[in-house]
């Protein structure tokens, strides 16, 4: 009977000791993502980006962006549109594109700053891109608010953020149900300036042959010359007058 007390008391105590360090343990921390940011996988990953990833790799834009976001600490912000977005553009618009333009197409969709959801109801426009210049006719694009909604414009097409498909405090990458259609790609060309109606003086020289203009020409327009004609007549009654008084002498 003592012996079974003994046991259970060394028992009892072997538990409390296991119990003790299991407690004084730190809880595991969450595991931290695999590998550097990737914008491409990141867009895989949330599905229905196909148009856009193809893009980001043909241009290059996309190992630009890993490049900048695993070397600084500046962060960006990408405007991702889906699939739909593409397919709502006129049949062969992007391969109209030259390759300059397919990478300004991707830039105008990337700010080189990052921007939270809350922080769009602050924010400056027009908003600089890494596609360049924000003067009117060029890259400018303006975000508005109402409520939690956070519109985009650029000029021609305005688009809806969608959601948020990825957050880091240094990568932002929203959805958007349009491609963002820069002016400076997509703008109609200016009518050409059409030439001024002919006036009637205009009109009266356009019928007159060269030579009409011509100053030393004989045409109707220029007076004639009287002066020989007049000395001929001056001669013939001089000579009459003479030829008369001679008769009557």
């Amino acid at each position: 009977m003592m012996s079974y007390f003994v046991f259970s008391l060394s028992l009892l105590a072997i538990l409390l000791h296991s119990c003790t360090l299991t407690l004084g343990q730190n809880p595991a921390s969450a595991p931290a993502p695999s590998g550097p940011t990737n914008i491409t996988k990141i867009l895989e990953k949330a599905g229905q980006f196909t148009t856009f990833i193809r893009l980001l790799r043909t241009t290059q834009a996309g190992d630009q962006i890993n490049t900048q976001l695993n070397n600084s600490k500046q962060g960006m912000t990408v405007f991702a549109p889906t699939d739909n977005a593409f397919s709502s553009l006129k049949a062969g618009t992007l391969n109209s594109l030259s390759s300059q333009q397919q990478v300004q197409l991707v830039q105008f969709h990337v700010l080189p700053s990052f921007i939270s959801v809350s922080q769009f109801q602050t924010v400056s426009n027009p908003l600089r891109t890494q596609a360049g210049d924000t003067s009117p006719g060029d890259f400018p694009l303006n975000v508005t608010t109402s409520g939690n909604q956070v519109n985009v414009s650029t000029g021609i097409v305005d688009a809806t953020v969608g959601n948020t498909i990825y957050t880091d405090g240094e990568l932002a990458v929203y959805q958007v149900d349009k491609v963002l259609q820069p002016l400076s790609i997509f703008a109609s060309p200016s009518p050409a300036t059409a030439p001024a109606p002919a006036t009637p003086e205009t009109s009266n020289l356009k019928k007159k042959s060269p030579a009409a203009l011509s100053p030393s020409s004989g045409s109707d327009d220029t007076p004639a010359d009287k002066s020989g004609a007049d000395s001929v007549n001056g001669v013939a009654v001089l000579g009459i007058g003479a030829f008369c008084f001679a008769f009557w002498l």
